[in-house]
């Protein structure tokens, strides 16, 4: 082979928050698909010293016009063909949302078989953390471009309208608002203490269920998505994927847990990334689609 022979593509643009200190955003993002293997183009939407949640700190937002300078020279790189996904989660401001949506349409332009996964960060169980604006950004210009989605609990609810108590809801809502593949994290579980990931597909509805560890750190949205968009990447069916997804997250966030640690320790549980050996359930679940399809 010579030099100038081209590889599959396998780089990921990734679009986040970036912290100082922590494994948050773009911090555990990046080293995720590095660490398995993939070359990172990594985009801050803000920066800041560490997660909010840590106490008050200074935000830096890019200037709006030079955020969309930025993503225009990303969509012109002589580079671009190398790109084989594109992964979307914290906006510092709702403009953006229109920059990711348009470098997602020129990836995919150039390789119609790119990905493009929306992790829609816009709140939790508390309520939105991010303006109304900004996660309506996300629900009308971002989400219909996903091939994966990647919500937890809430945002889904948000997007929904409505409280989702129960499995059959939440199935009901991701087949009604997601893309090909939704994967919603914080999901209920079925099995006592637990809680889930719940992957529903236009055949399938799964869920991977661990025991729920209380006071979690931030950032297990964001290593979700990377390591999911990872594991199909390298060619795993669904479940297989959410399965290895769901055992290297839970993995790294109990050993975190056992230390002590208030962010997550991912150099120092990098291997649980590539090879976990944590046990999670995996459950197939009734599909509203069966029934049509007998």
């Amino acid at each position: 082979m010579n030099g100038s022979a081209v590889e599959t593509p396998r780089a990921v643009i990734v679009v986040s928050s970036h912290v100082a200190r922590g494994s948050v955003g773009n911090r555990a993002a990046v080293f995720a698909l590095e660490t398995l293997g993939h070359p990172v183009w990594a985009v801050p939407t803000v920066v800041l010293p560490w997660h909010p949640g840590h106490g008050p700190a200074t935000r830096i937002v890019p200037d709006a016009d030079q955020f969309s300078a930025f993503m225009k020279d990303l969509e012109r790189a002589p580079w671009l063909g190398e790109v084989a996904a594109v992964l979307s989660g914290y906006l510092g401001d709702a403009r953006q949302a229109a920059d990711v949506a348009a470098l997602v349409r020129r990836v995919k332009a150039g390789n119609p078989n790119a990905l493009y996964i929306c992790d829609p960060v816009m709140g939790d169980a508390g309520g939105l953390y991010v303006p109304q604006a900004t996660a309506e950004a996300m629900r009308d210009l971002l989400l219909p471009l996903a091939d994966i989605a990647t919500p937890n609990r809430y945002e889904l609810e948000w997007v929904a309208g409505a409280k989702l108590e129960d499995l059959s809801s939440a199935i009901a809502a991701a087949l009604d608002l997601g893309p090909p593949r939704m994967l919603v994290t914080s999901a209920p579980a079925l099995m006592a203490g637990g809680i889930g990931n719940l992957l529903v597909t236009p055949d399938e509805a799964l869920l991977a269920e661990h025991r729920q560890i209380p006071g979690p750190p931030n950032g297990l949205g964001d290593l979700t998505a990377a390591v999911f968009l990872a594991r199909l990447m390298a060619g795993q069916p669904d479940a297989k994927a959410l399965q290895t997804t769901t055992a290297a997250v839970y993995e790294i966030l109990a050993r975190t847990a056992k230390r002590g640690g208030d962010e997550l320790q991912l150099e120092t549980d990098a291997r649980s990334l590539s090879q976990p050996m944590a046990m999670v359930q995996l459950r197939h679940l009734t599909h509203p689609g069966a029934n049509r399809r007998a």
